[in-house]
């Protein structure tokens, strides 16, 4: 059977001194499958639109910022990971700097700033923490990595790093 993964975008937005990144506290609804977690942003590819293009779209809608300095960390297929078992294949961004002030809040919950090092303290989606050490570490090599999913949870990771 064909691989036909959900395209998406994720970026970590880092502060002009690099260390803070801003993430979603999705705590707006309830029925998210997201609810009470904290994430990146970014979102869905859409029909016709480049990663770079589709990763700014999403921060300017998400954050109401623009994205200046944008550098890829990586790629991750997530196998199983849609709430109905879809697959999902993210570009995961480094966002080193951007223009305008980022909003409070949108419909998914509230934007906060948050200090590099206190990120692995936060309820995030268990297999970010696999992946989140080489996007944080400035002199990582971009990764193409496999983390397939079953109900929810990770089932394993595995990656390549280019370099």
């Amino acid at each position: 059977m064909p691989y036909t993964p959900v395209l998406a975008t994720l970026g970590y937005v880092f502060s002009p001194c690099g260390t803070k990144v801003l993430m979603i506290h999705r705590n707006a609804r309830p029925a998210d499958p997201h609810f009470g977690k904290y994430n990146g942003l970014g979102g869905k590819l859409e029909p016709n639109e480049d990663v770079v293009s589709g990763l700014r779209r999403e921060l300017r809608e998400e954050a109401g910022i623009e994205c200046e300095a944008v550098r890829l960390a990586g790629t991750i297929s997530w196998p199983g990971f849609g709430k109905n078992g879809e697959d999902w294949f993210g570009f995961i961004f480094r966002v080193e700097s951007f223009t305008g002030t980022p909003l409070e809040s949108n419909p998914e919950g509230a934007l906060e700033w948050v200090p590099v090092a206190r990120v692995p303290e936060l309820p995030l989606w268990d297999g970010d923490r696999y992946f989140l050490p080489l996007v944080f570490d400035r002199s990582a090599p971009p990764f193409h990595g496999v983390m397939p999913y079953r109900a929810g949870k990770p089932l394993s990771w595995s990656y390549t790093a280019l370099g």
